[in-house]
């Protein structure tokens, strides 16, 4: 089944080698899902429901570089694109202090529903995209919450994340360790410039977006989080994306990757 309306796609017909995919794009409850979760407004804005101003980074990263852009157009919540089919949390029906109601009893005929309708035409679409062409390196933009309910704050402003394919990354990190630019623009506001290296979260599910249309393939790949706070207004998106283009861009150009 194909469903158009589970994501979007921006300037599929750029030139660039890249593919910049943003899986938690947006809070939407399709009205397919009943048009919402049970959950008050402030639960649904929160990064419980998606990842706060990644899509407006992926939407911006992808015209700097002139490439592609696939951004899913439902929450995480209806059912999470960046996990595998038979991962435990494909369906959260509690997710950082928050009970999530219609989920609460959601069988395996629902969530066989839920994948079809939304899950899989999203990969359907992402693989096309990906194939399209042989050098192709995917982007995985998504954001973090400052802080989780009763932890610690978060160190730090941008992580990237990856499994045993450090190709892009490993250069990637030491590039941003190693830009002036950021540091100045971290240290204006008062900060330290710290990159997490497979942080805030360990870089690999088994089923997740990366692994299924890049690992499996042999292709290049990295998955960038950034604090969501520091992308929360459209300055902030268009600010981060101008700093990582870039030095993606010189990370693929440097290495001849």
């Amino acid at each position: 089944m194909t469903n158009p309306a589970a994501f979007h796609i921006g300037g599929e017909d750029r030139p660039g080698r890249w593919l910049v995919t943003c899986d938690h794009a947006t809070n939407r409850v399709p009205e397919e899902v009943g048009g919402d979760l049970g959950i008050a407004p402030s639960d649904m804005a929160r990064h419980i429901a998606y990842d706060v101003g990644a899509r407006g980074v992926a939407r911006e990263l992808a015209r700097l570089l002139d490439s592609p852009c696939i951004e899913t157009d439902f929450s995480r919540l209806v059912i999470d694109p960046n996990r595998g089919e038979d991962d435990p949390t494909l369906l959260m029906k509690l997710y950082d202090g928050t009970l999530i109601p219609r989920n609460r009893h959601a069988d395996a005929t629902e969530i066989e529903r839920r994948l079809t309708l939304f899950h899989r035409p999203y990969h359907a679409a992402l693989e096309r995209l990906a194939a399209r062409r042989g050098d192709v390196v995917i982007c995985a933009v998504h954001s973090f919450t400052p802080q989780l309910r009763n932890r610690p704050r978060r160190p730090w402003q941008v992580g990237v994340l990856s499994a045993w394919d450090k190709r892009v990354t490993a250069p990637f990190i030491a590039a941003l360790e190693a830009s002036e630019t950021l540091r100045a623009e971290v240290e204006a506001m008062g900060e330290r410039l710290v990159i997490g290296d497979n942080e805030p979260y360990d870089g690999h599910l088994p089923g997740d977006s990366v692994d299924v249309h890049a690992l499996r393939h042999g292709r290049l790949n990295l998955l960038i989080e950034l604090r969501s706070d520091l992308i929360a207004t459209e300055a902030g998106q268009a600010r981060w994306a101008a700093l990582l283009a870039p030095i993606l861009a010189r990370t693929l150009t440097e290495t001849g990757l």
